[in-house]
């Protein structure tokens, strides 16, 4: 493998010339320049990226952890984060996890190994305390609301749960029931607390078996359906927290003859492309824009106040 030594020997200039121009040092005489340019090309030289980057103290690479690649909430985050990377010159590196707890610490130590420069989390499984040990003199950006860290970007998920509810409480719904992701985890949690906050705010009390567990897909919106059927007393209307998981419900209602927003009003979140297709009444939720924030909160040297984000409702033929 060709080395820098070569370079100097056919340019006819020291080791420390090559260096310079390799990196692009400034004060290099053209002449030279331009003889060891010519030496670069006719060996075919290839710098070790790896010097590069000790020399440097910097991978230009960041991870990002992420539970999911294949559902469209993660895809638009890592949209939003790629966009701002190929500005700056940085590349990333797809921690998916599965929501595994080791899979999310491994990320976390090839931090510590300096094998990226940082780590933005989309979404986690390990508690904060967990993490912790592992943080310390390390670039991390949260995208939660969470106290006590340094850099976080976050979806108002309170407030958007509450703006919905409001809203089909001015529809003249009073039993109201949530299909969600998961129950635990803080942007969850903030929905969940938006929810009963809401009902709590409007009189109106949340029946058992009106919160749907584990709505990812649009299998999950399907089944909902036949969960909801199955309720002694049965909500009148749902908010989903996903498009696609809303547009497995309208389309399965359609099936068995269930009148979409008669007997069963959507509300639902995302505003992906899906929810114009199924006409789904949805929150435009700034997915995408979460992920540059992310992105550009990670560049910044000194903390800074939280990025907060927020909804916007467009509303369609569900409600």
């Amino acid at each position: 493998m060709t080395n820098i030594r070569e370079i100097a020997r056919l340019a006819g200039v020291s080791v420390s010339t090559v260096s310079r121009v390799l990196n692009e040092h400034p004060y290099v005489r053209e002449e030279k320049r331009r003889r060891v340019l010519a030496a670069v090309e006719e060996l075919n030289y290839i710098k070790n990226a790896n010097a590069v980057h000790l020399s440097k103290g910097k991978t230009y690479c960041i991870g990002v952890v992420i539970p999911f690649l294949n559902l469209p909430y993660f895809g638009e985050v890592l949209q939003g984060i790629a966009g701002e990377a190929l500005k700056h010159g940085y590349h990333l590196k797809i921690f998916q996890t599965n929501y595994e707890k080791e899979a999310e610490l491994d990320a976390f130590h090839r931090l510590r190994m300096k094998e990226v420069d940082g780590l933005i989390l989309a979404s986690r499984a390990n508690s904060l305390e967990a993490l912790q040990p592992f943080m310390e003199g390390t670039n991390v950006v949260f995208c939660e609301n969470l106290s006590g860290v340094e850099k976080k970007v976050f979806i108002n998920h309170y407030e958007a749960v509450r703006t919905a509810m409001d809203h089909l409480h001015s529809k003249g719904h009073k039993d109201i029931g949530l299909c969600i992701h998961r129950t635990f985890g803080t942007n969850s949690e903030e929905r969940v607390r938006g929810f009963f906050d809401g009902a709590e705010a409007a009189g109106y009390k949340i029946q058992d078996g009106w919160i749907f567990n584990d709505c990812i897909s649009l299998q999950d919106g399907r089944e909902v359906v036949g969960q909801w059927e199955s309720l002694d007393e049965r909500p009148s209307a749902l908010i989903v927290t996903s498009d696609q998981v809303s547009a497995g419900i309208v389309s399965q209602a359609g099936r068995k003859g269930i009148s979409i927003p008669d007997e069963l009003a959507i509300l639902s979140f995302d505003n992906h492309p899906i929810s114009e297709v199924f006409d789904i009444t949805s929150f435009d939720v700034p997915i995408r824009q979460l992920g540059g924030e992310a992105f550009k909160l990670f560049l910044k040297e000194e903390p800074s106040s939280p990025v907060i984000l927020e909804t916007t409702l467009f509303e369609r033929k569900t409600m």
